[in-house]
């Protein structure tokens, strides 16, 4: 007899998840019948190669930024209406679902991201310390998933959706104000002067801040499993 995979709890407090809550269901109820959530996963994942795509040849023209901005609303399609259209239906697949979603997460973050550190607006180094502090974030929720049995998407009232507003909003100032895009400020670091652009000061602020919170919470956990179970000595 197989055993059940028991789906882990999904904590999900942003701002904006109760009204983008009822639209996905009210999508997800609207669409054909010949479209399935491995379709929707893809196609975020199109949408994460556009919004890649639309940075990498911002040196080929700035205007590119709009592929950009309808990449990012495709992603959020196809990654936020998935999982909505599997419950909707009554179909999960807990075990190939959860492999498969969150597999192309991990491979729709790296293409966006260098795909940021290939544009004449972004540093390739900054956008890969970002992708790094993501990621390790991004492992931290799929072990506490595991082991808490707890996947936490959202972190100070901010989940995926918050954050691709953000960045859409700073897509388009930077692709409508040009001393933005053109702003520029010289750091000294350990000896060597680096240029930074306003985006690669924003984004190194970003992979701080993800690396406090990747911190903060494995410290906390760690003490939570410790005492959990502690440590037992071998009677001699």
């Amino acid at each position: 007899m197989s055993q059940k995979t028991k789906q882990s709890k999904r904590i999900q407090t942003s701002i904006l998840n109760g009204p983008e809550k009822k639209v996905l269901v009210w999508m997800a109820g609207k669409m054909p019948s010949w479209v399935n959530s491995d379709m929707l996963t893809f196609t975020g994942s199109a949408g994460a190669l556009m919004f890649g795509l639309g940075y990498a040849l911002t040196p080929v023209s700035i205007q590119f930024l709009w592929l950009s901005c309808l990449g990012l609303f495709i992603n959020w399609f196809g990654d936020s209406l998935d999982g909505t259209l599997a419950r909707v239906r009554n179909c999960q697949r807990p075990k190939y679902g959860f492999f498969l979603d969150h597999m192309m997460d991990c491979i729709n973050e790296v293409m966006m991201f260098v795909g940021c550190g290939l544009s004449v607006l972004m540093r390739l180094d900054i956008a890969l310390m970002v992708l790094i502090c993501y990621l390790l974030l991004t492992v931290y929720v799929f072990t506490s998933a595991h082991l808490k049995g707890e996947f936490k998407l959202t972190y100070a009232k901010v989940g995926p959706t918050e954050f691709r507003i953000v960045v859409l909003i700073a897509t388009l100032m930077f692709l409508y104000i040009k001393p933005l895009r053109e702003y520029t400020h010289i750091f000294n670091v350990f000896g060597t002067e680096v240029d930074a652009s306003l985006l690669d000061i924003m984004s190194a602020a970003i992979a701080i801040l993800l690396f406090v919170m990747f911190i903060i919470s494995v410290i906390k956990d760690a003490k939570e499993y410790a005492r959990e179970e502690p440590l037992r000595h071998n009677a001699s």
